[in-house]
């Protein structure tokens, strides 16, 4: 019998082509919604850092590829030599103060699961303030620092704001929140925006982007340190904003997909769904596979049964990313 994940998900009426009477009836509050995130993304900032910012945000509530953007930058910078720290709110940790992740002794249940995969490219600073994020990190010796989302969050000023779109999902129905995904109007947040990231193949929810706005253009791929799941049989799961772009991702690299199995976003595995997840793999005779993200948050006992699947990106013009950033951080 095939395993059936509880989870919580985006409705239907969000996605793209969609043109629902539901979104038409939520119009209003959507208006009201994406009024008050503008007033206050568009707020002064509150502190200067001495370094350059460099903002990863999306537009969209759910997952567009900031992490794997995040560590891109990581290693673009830091193979010029330059001190890259990240700023991560740690979505789904109960720590709030400002903390250096240190993966050794913080869990996903005290940073959250993307900090924590952060925090093995670069030192990755977590907490509720960003301000007294940002200075911690740059009284540690940051050269420059990486935002990990905080798009609409005034508190810290940037340097570079780069807007992260998945290109199958774009904006979804064009709608702002409750009526759609958007957490602001596209005009919003594309005003804000000094390049944007196109990550994957385009599909029907990619918005038309400004014709002044600089866009790069990158794909996931399996990492170099990936395992071979080619005609392997895998059953895979994931917690993610959309697991669907991950069991591709799989099925790309020849992985023969038993079963996938969708959870919520940032969903916290209890021992029983894993010990049901091994159980069913091992009946099947399967391999189970994850995210590197939910991979952070099984319960230890399971980890080293359960394969974390790296990604990364490839981008079009790499070169041209580049020294688009150096151009605008002002870095050598």
């Amino acid at each position: 019998m095939p395993l059936k994940a509880r989870i919580m998900r985006a409705p239907d009426f969000w996605s793209p082509g969609h043109n629902s009477p539901l979104a038409t009836l939520l119009a209003p509050f959507g208006c009201l919604y994406g009024a008050v995130t503008h007033l206050r993304a568009t707020r002064a900032a509150r502190w200067q850092a001495p370094v350059p910012v460099i903002c990863v945000g999306n537009a969209v509530m759910g997952g567009a590829g900031k992490t794997q953007v995040c560590i891109d930058l990581v290693k673009q910078f830091s193979k010029r030599g330059t001190s890259v720290h990240v700023l991560s709110r740690g979505y789904g940790g109960s720590i709030a103060s400002p903390v250096r992740v240190d993966p050794a002794i913080h869990s996903a249940h005290d940073v959250g699961d993307e900090a924590l995969v952060l925090a093995r490219h670069a030192p990755c600073w977590v907490g509720a303030d960003r301000t007294a994020t940002a200075k911690a990190a740059t009284a540690a010796g940051a050269a420059l620092l990486i935002m990990d989302d905080g798009y609409q969050n005034p508190a810290l000023a940037r340097d570079v704001n780069l807007l992260v779109i998945d290109a199958d999902y774009g904006f979804g129905n064009g709608h702002v929140f409750p009526a759609g995904p958007l957490r602001e109007t596209a005009q919003s947040a594309f005003a804000r925006a000094d390049a944007a990231l196109i990550i994957g193949e385009a599909g029907p929810g990619l918005p038309a982007l400004p014709t002044i706005l600089p866009h790069f253009d990158a794909r996931i791929r399996p990492a170099p340190n990936a395992p071979d799941l080619a005609d392997k049989k895998v059953i895979a799961f994931a917690g993610i904003g959309r697991p669907e772009k991950f069991f591709r991702t799989l099925r790309e690299a020849g992985a023969e997909i038993v079963q996938a199995i969708p959870f919520a976003d940032h969903h916290p595995y209890a021992e029983p769904e894993i010990a049901a997840l091994l159980q069913t793999a091992s009946d099947g005779k399967c391999l189970l596979v994850t995210t590197e993200k939910d991979h952070q948050r099984l319960p230890s006992p399971a980890r080293d049964r359960v394969i974390a699947y790296p990604v990364y990106l490839t981008w079009q013009d790499a070169s041209a990313l580049e020294s688009f950033l150096i151009q605008k951080t002002g870095l050598n």
